[in-house]
């Protein structure tokens, strides 16, 4: 197996910062799945919908420079544990730094090293390298780490401006534990939450809704019945305070009763965080 990928340019560099910045803030713990034409960031065990997970792909394009081995010829992948706030620790040390090399290697144990070239004063590029421990692990556990796979939601709408979203949600937080979102095809949405002594909830409209075709929405859906789902508020707004990215397009679907399914979209990056109902 064999992984080495250049980042240079602020651009590049910036986006690599908030997308591992954005997965350390939401999982301990990560699976990074090495492909030939992108990076997935997968929480462990993702397969199943009993806790909130992560998937968070990148693609080839946003790297200056690739290349992989993976496993075999016929299974040209590369799947690794780490930490997933040591490589947010060691990408942050890149802001202002004229690259940042990512390779697999082996000193005492399997190692993730990230080598980062920051610029001098005088003119002689500083070189920081992080060597960051990773498991390589087996094929007999890959089927654990891949995104769950899911039938067409029952609603999909575009989410409200990020930072109104937010502080909704933090208020709520300090109501109750338990938040109830609700939308339906017409593009509405609502937010709230209910104790024994007070009730909040915030309405939202003309939200637009993606294409039907680019989301498997059925066809035939009542454009104003309501789907809802009543999720943990901390995995909300965990969600909400800890992504990074300036997504160009943010989404959210919904299973009645079943899942939230938040999906942003950037020009090379998509990120997708999954919260069962309560």
């Amino acid at each position: 197996m064999k992984f080495r990928a250049k980042i240079t340019g602020k651009g590049s560099l910036d986006l690599f910062i908030q997308v591992s910045s954005t997965v350390a803030r939401l999982v301990k713990v990560c699976v990074l799945r090495v492909c030939p034409d992108r990076i997935c960031f997968g929480s462990v065990g993702s397969g199943g919908l009993q806790e909130a997970g992560l998937w968070c792909e990148v693609q080839q394009r946003a790297f200056q420079q690739f290349r992989m081995e993976g496993v075999s010829e016929g299974l040209n992948e590369i799947r690794l544990e780490l930490t997933a706030e040591h490589l947010s620790r060691a990408a942050r040390s890149a802001v202002g730094a004229s690259s940042l090399k990512l390779q697999l290697a082996h000193k005492r144990c399997p190692c993730l090293t990230v080598v980062v070239e920051l610029p001098s004063p005088l003119g002689r590029a500083r070189s920081v390298v992080h060597d960051l421990p990773v498991r390589v692990l087996p094929r007999s556990v890959w089927r654990d780490c891949l995104p769950p796979s899911l039938r067409a939601s029952d609603v999909s709408v575009c989410l409200p401006r990020w930072r109104t979203l937010r502080s909704i949600a933090e208020r709520m937080a300090n109501v109750g534990s338990h938040v109830l979102l609700q939308a339906d095809l017409s593009g509405r949405m609502t937010l709230s939450v209910e104790t024994e002594v007070v009730s909040i909830k915030s309405y939202f409209k003309n939200l637009g809704n993606p294409p039907k075709a680019a989301v498997g929405v059925p066809q035939n859906g009542d454009l104003e019945r309501m789907v809802q789902v009543q999720v943990d508020n901390r995995k909300l707004l965990q969600f909400l305070e800890g992504q990074q990215i300036n997504p160009a397009t943010a989404l959210c679907n919904i299973w009645d009763s079943t899942l939230l399914h938040l999906v942003l979209v950037q020009e090379d990056v998509s990120l997708q965080y999954f919260i069962p109902a309560l």
